[in-house]
């Protein structure tokens, strides 16, 4: 899987405090501060005293809101312990009004407008005290009524045998027991019933998105005590004369609706009137409530974002395989690779346990990459399920890449039932065995003795070994002794995949059937080539190459962009049949 993101340039924020606040809400004791990394980061810890800017992005920013906790460390690069993710806490007041549960999902599609509206965050919030059980809630209508609660003990205590009251549960199967015998069996199976312990079930999806989305975020309420006794005492606002304000019964449950942040500074006057209008015959109260975003909440661009220092791109792609995360970082970026990979690491579990980069450019014989393991685990042995089929990898040992998943499924697309394909460079297999779930049978080669065991693994993980032969030889080498020994399986396919030196190989097909009778009917097979071209015209060039490297120029060949893997160089696949002047070629020349 290949996930990319796009490129975003850090840039240094004002960072505001909170707006001066209404009498009854509290001052914020901190100022927000940007984190950054060493001597930026200590420049931005001062407290600063600014105005809002009306240019910020919209809210939640890191550029906004206060940290509560004064003490956070900020990003250290030499330090194993790399920063805390305090550091990311931030704090924002905002208002809500404490609604019925009854009557919260349809204000909330009401007020849609006025709402919060923040990514990730739900509008109708929880906090503790708010929650009635339901099926209590009835016996607790009317305070006045004794009779409820007379009935409720009854029943607990086991009082409610004589008045036409059901038995709790717990007392009727305490019955049921008591005055089970021999002829007692009429009743057994609702004894047994209530005895067997209940299953225990998974979470549904919805409750562990909800979960999840809870631990980013805390929504709290907060009791304005400032004012003193003899002001709450002449506060009757909302009791006489003010019916629109006044607070109903609450009833049961109730709710939090979160309004907008623009709204947090408000008193019930200044709230505008489309709001009023949709709470007019409801009881409600207006809250102060505070909303902290944890360092779960944030993205892992907006995070990376505010550790690099101004004016650099934030790492913007990487390659997913398996639990593995493998970064291309930059020269300006080693400086905070072990920051950027415990972002990476932190915003991608539980799936990602390892994060690497790549040291060096490809250039041994195998095509092995060179790996440094910044954050996680050390193993760099996965597995991976790419288009429905299974595969072990050693990223140290093998070579692997997860953008050619859509390249390879192209190929194996142009396959039919009665083919049998040659994977000349087959790796550990994701071409070869993807290919046998369809052909006939399939040849798989490799150079790389560690690709060749994880090949064979794979093939047996796959239940494929019947329909794959597995073959550790030079290319040239291979494509020699096959065709020469394809008498009951003629190749119909053969795939080079080896985009660096691929072209050089196709001088092996030159004669590989001089041997044969030329008038017998012979397949002559499809090859797909790859390479890289980093010319104005790649196609052309590639062309050429490839005529140049079968001394041929008189046959079709058809070419696919497969992608551009850096900028002016472009990975392209030629697929040809190949021509019957280079497999007869000693032929020819006789003639």
């Amino acid at each position: 899987m290949f996930t990319k993101f796009m490129l975003r340039s850090s840039s240094s924020l004002p960072i505001p405090l909170s707006p001066p606040l209404k009498p009854f809400f509290s001052t914020p004791c901190t100022t927000a501060v940007s984190i950054r990394p060493v001597a930026v980061v200590a420049a931005a810890a001062a407290s600063l005293s600014v105005t809002l800017d009306e240019t910020l992005p919209y809210e939640p920013s890191l550029s906004k809101g206060y940290n509560p906790s004064i003490e956070s460390k900020p990003p250290q690069q030499d330090n194993d312990d790399l920063f805390d993710e305090n550091c990311f806490t931030r704090v924002f007041d905002i208002s809500a009004l404490r609604i019925s549960a009854d009557r919260c999902y349809a204000l909330e599609n009401q007020l849609r407008g006025h709402l919060l509206n923040w990514p990730r965050i739900r509008n109708i919030a929880r906090v503790p005290g708010d929650e009635i059980d339901g099926q209590l809630q009835k016996y607790f209508k009317s305070s006045d009524d004794d009779e409820p609660l007379e009935s409720l003990n009854r029943r607990i205590y086991g009082k409610a045998e004589g008045d036409g009251e059901r038995l709790s549960p717990v007392l009727y199967r305490d019955k049921l027991a008591k005055t089970f015998n021999a002829r007692g069996y009429e009743k057994f199976r609702n004894l047994a019933k209530l005895s067997r312990p209940k299953r225990k079930t998974k979470k549904e999806p919805s409750e562990i998105r909800e979960s999840k989305r809870n631990e980013c975020y805390l929504v709290e309420e907060v009791v304005d005590d400032r004012r003193s006794d003899e002001e709450k005492r002449e506060d009757l606002s909302g009791l006489i004369g003010e019916a629109e304000y006044r607070l109903g019964k609450w009833k049961g449950s109730t709710r939090l609706l979160l309004l907008d942040h623009r709204h947090a500074y408000k008193s019930m006057d200044e709230l505008p009137e489309a709001i009023k209008a949709c709470l007019t015959g409801s009881p409600y109260e207006l809250v102060r409530c505070k909303l902290t975003l944890f360092y779960s909440y944030w993205q892992m661009n907006e995070i990376l974002e505010a550790m690099l220092p101004k004016g650099m791109i934030v790492p913007s792609s990487f390659e997913t395989v398996g639990h593995i995360i493998h970064l291309n970082l930059r020269d300006e970026h080693l400086p905070y690779k072990n920051l950027i990979a415990k972002v990476v690491l932190d915003k991608n579990k539980p799936k990602i346990q390892t994060v690497v980069n790549k040291i060096d450019a490809i250039d041994n014989e195998f095509r092995t990459m060179q790996l440094e393991v910044l954050a996680g685990n050390h193993s760099l042995v996965t597995r991976i399920v790419e288009n429905g089929v299974h595969f072990h990898v050693d990223l140290a040992a093998v070579y692997w890449s997860s953008k050619l998943a859509t390249e390879r499924q192209r190929l194996v697309n142009c396959f039919t039932r009665s083919d049998v394909v040659c994977d000349v460079f087959a790796g550990v297999g994701p071409l070869a065995i993807s290919a046998a779930k369809k052909v006939k049978h399939v040849y798989a080669n490799d150079l790389n003795p560690h690709a060749i065991d994880y090949l064979e693994r794979n093939c047996v993980l796959n239940k494929l070994e019947r329909k794959i032969e597995v073959f550790n030889m030079d290319g040239r080498r291979f494509i020699d002794a096959i065709f020469k020994s394809q008498s009951s399986r003629p190749i119909t396919q053969v795939v080079m995949n080896l985009p660096k030196d691929a072209a050089e190989y196709l001088d092996a097909f030159k004669g590989i059937f001089r041997d044969a009778d030329r008038n017998e009917k012979l397949t002559l097979p499809k090859i797909h080539v790859y390479g890289f071209s980093k010319a104005q015209d790649p196609e052309f060039d590639f062309h050429e190459r490839i005529r140049i490297a079968l001394s041929e120029v008189a046959f079709e060949v058809k070419m696919h962009k497969v992608r551009l893997v850096a900028p002016g160089k472009w990975m392209l696949c030629a697929s040809f049949v190949l021509p019957e002047r280079v497999a007869f070629a000693d032929l020819v020349s006789e003639l």
